[in-house]
């Protein structure tokens, strides 16, 4: 990946999650968004959402970000001047629950020791 489009991913990233904790509080308020993924051609990019909720939560935010998507990338463009503007696809990232998964798995197989006491 080139340095151009490390950059390009940060600015979009950043200027995404500005968009929705400015013009969309009280609705994307349990959203995050984790990572951005444009296309070294910037014509399409990834964009990967986490929710804090429940998996039929986070499908109903994915759905209400998929609604608002016209309007966010016409923000989008006012706020990021390139030659093409990436044509954004909403991806639900459920990274952070297979992370947890993970880690309670770990947990179970070895269990964490209780701390012993200070010798004096």
């Amino acid at each position: 990946m080139s340095n151009r489009t490390v950059r390009v991913n940060e600015l979009v990233q950043r200027e995404l999650s500005d968009i929705l904790r400015k013009r969309y509080q009280s609705e994307a308020v349990a959203i995050t968004i984790s990572e951005v993924r444009v296309s070294p051609d910037l014509r399409d990019a990834r964009v990967f959402v986490a929710v804090v909720a429940d998996e039929e939560e986070a499908e109903k935010k994915l759905w209400w970000l998929r609604t608002k998507a016209v309007d966010i990338r016409a923000e989008l463009s006012r706020r990021i001047v390139l030659k093409y503007l990436p044509k954004l696809e909403y991806v639900l990232d459920r990274s952070a629950v297979r992370g947890a998964r993970i880690l309670q798995a770990l947990d179970e197989i070895d269990p964490p020791a209780p701390p012993r006491p200070d010798p004096v």
